[in-house]
């Protein structure tokens, strides 16, 4: 049972998205105009270019599938264009809005997307053929429950695919630098200064060791977790000084073994 500082938490979570969509904010278009919306998702796929090597929309054809957090709904209508049965599900009803005037913009349906939690998911077990899940489930307060969850509905031999922050990152460290160090706050780690400052409260960030534990008694297989530099851990929107800094920093740290994104894909038993 969900005590109350977690359900506190997830109202938080829900109010700060429900106003800022995901990736809406870097728009000035008019709001649900096809030119807001196409906006959008260049700006996503120019500074997110590993969603499609990671999802890999194409394969999804006749598939039932279902994203958790669809945000804007960029990367649904990509599960939609490709044939998938798809099935989507937000926090938000604003995200829920932006499907819905997405999908009627280039006249295509989807199976089904609503409000939901991805704590609890409103669907039978066994029942999709993939889950993903594209910088969400770091944001629910249990973040554990999230992935057991995708595990239940998962049919045999399902695929998910996960990204969630990674904790041992050029940006988390930098973040750490901008949000403790210079402020005197020594004492903070990593992790609460993601907590308290990166996007809604209590986000999260994790280590591959650490999704390893989440995962270590789920009935699942071929498990891959890799970390990717990003735009993000590059800072192309900022000074070049602060990109040679942070250049510096990634290849000490080991290049992508030291990026933002940690991608994880798994089968169900």
């Amino acid at each position: 049972m969900q005590n109350k500082q977690d359900t506190n938490l997830k109202d938080e979570v829900r109010d700060f998205w429900d106003n800022e969509t995901c990736g809406t904010f870097l728009t000035d278009k008019d709001k649900f105009t096809k030119e807001y919306f196409e906006d959008i998702e260049k700006i996503r796929y120019d500074m997110q270019p590993e969603i499609h090597e990671f999802a890999q929309f194409q394969d999804a054809k006749d598939k039932k599938m279902l994203e958790i957090g669809v945000g804007a709904g960029t990367d649904f209508l990509q599960w939609v264009r490709a044939g998938a049965i798809a099935y989507g599900l937000d926090l938000t009803p604003q995200a829920i809005e932006h499907v819905r005037h997405r999908l009627s913009l280039y006249d295509l349906k989807a199976e089904e997307f609503k409000v939901g939690d991805a704590e609890n998911l409103p669907f039978p077990d066994n029942f999709f053929e993939m889950v993903y899940s594209w910088g969400v489930i770091h944001h629910t307060p249990d973040t554990p429950k999230a992935f057991r969850e995708i595990v239940r509905v998962l049919a045999p031999n399902g695929k998910a695919k996960i990204m969630v922050y990674h904790r041992k990152s050029v940006l988390a460290y930098l973040f750490w630098v901008k949000h403790a160090l210079l402020k005197g706050k020594l004492s903070k780690s990593i992790a609460e200064v993601l907590w308290e400052n990166m996007e809604s409260i209590g986000t999260k960030a994790y280590t591959k060791n650490e999704i390893l534990e989440i995962l270590k008694d789920q009935p699942i297989k071929n498990i891959k977790i890799k970390p990717v530099l990003t735009y993000y851990d590059k800072l192309l929107r900022f000074p070049q000084i602060m990109q040679i800094a942070s250049k510096f920093l990634s290849l000490l740290l080991g290049g992508d073994k030291a990026g933002w994104f940690l991608l994880i894909e798994f089968e169900k038993e």
